[in-house]
């Protein structure tokens, strides 16, 4: 077969999104309060980074409404959600409501941090560092302490919906 070259143009901002619209992502809520309230963000950035020490990282918009809570403090609660609760999820990326009131279902972990009853699991993380990249920040999580449930579908995002995983969409290879 003959090598073929393409040439590509300048990735636009809009090029940039659709790419990632293409691009399913888990979701997540991740939660944090630095001594002035329990603050929280719907994030798809979540990486597991390193299995030992076991880490993660999230990438958060310096212009979200949570992020003056998640830059001071010390850790941060990710909570994982399941395909039955969408609605959780976009609590979260709503502006300008008090986000952790009723309907919302919430505790706070022994260490202090925020944590959503609904959510499917939590990674419990020591902040390890925050590096700003472009209009984001990069932060590194160390996880300290988790509770999962292995029965939970997981909640994706893809083209702008929400949408479950299971057994029914499992391909065989």
């Amino acid at each position: 077969m003959e090598q073929q070259e393409i040439a590509l143009g300048p990735a636009t901002p809009e090029d940039f999104r659709a790419a990632f619209r293409r691009h399913p992502a888990g979701v997540v809520v991740v939660t944090a309060d630095a001594g002035a309230g329990p603050a929280g963000l719907t994030a798809t950035s979540l990486v597991s980074v390193s299995l030992d020490p076991p880490m993660v990282s999230l990438a958060i918009a310096e212009s979200a409404s949570a992020w003056p809570a998640l830059s001071r403090a010390g850790s941060f609660v990710v909570n994982l959600l399941g395909q039955d609760h969408p609605e959780l999820a976009q609590h979260f990326a709503t502006r300008g409501i008090d986000r952790f009131a009723p309907p919302t279902r919430w505790v706070r972990l022994t260490t202090g941090e925020p944590a959503l009853l609904d959510a499917a699991s939590w990674l419990r993380c020591a902040t390890d560092e925050r590096v700003r990249v472009g209009d984001h920040w990069l932060v590194l999580g160390r996880v300290t302490a988790a509770r999962v449930d292995p029965e939970a579908a997981p909640l994706v995002y893809h083209d702008r919906r929400y949408h479950g995983l299971g057994e029914h969409t499992a391909l065989e290879v």
